[in-house]
């Protein structure tokens, strides 16, 4: 899921769950596309892998993620701004207080798309209300 808030998620794929995030990650990212200023894009440590980052690069993203631990060469990044990367994992919680997404009731792909979209909806009306 690629967001911009705690609140807006600005766009979403599903993988299968024994599949790795990151390739699907990087098309999120081409799916956004190049129509755009440099904008940062805080990621998690899953996502720190070499391509991952090019890719980021290349669609004039600044990628904001730590090196593992066993890098070699770590690269410098954004610390202050690396703490934000707590939104995703909040709008990611709001989507789980919905019963029918943290079980996974829908057997098919599409109806749990479909019901992860309502989701979105009234998570971001939900807000709107909200002071």
């Amino acid at each position: 899921m690629v967001a911009g808030s705690d609140k807006v998620a600005i766009e979403f794929t599903l993988s299968s769950g024994n599949n790795h995030d990151a390739p699907e990650g990087r098309i999120l990212l081409e799916t956004i596309g190049k129509d755009h200023d440099t904008v940062y894009l805080t990621m998690d440590r899953a996502y720190e892998d070499e391509y991952t980052r090019y890719t980021a690069q290349m669609l004039k993203f600044k990628p904001v993620v730590p090196p593992k631990t066993n890098r070699l060469n770590p690269w410098e990044y954004d610390k202050e701004l690396y703490k934000r990367r707590n939104e995703v994992e909040r709008l990611f919680r709001r989507l789980k207080s919905f019963r029918r997404i943290f079980t996974r009731y829908d057997k098919l792909d599409v109806m749990f798309i479909a019901f992860i979209h309502f989701a979105l909806m009234a998570i971001g009306l939900r807000c709107v209300n909200t002071p």
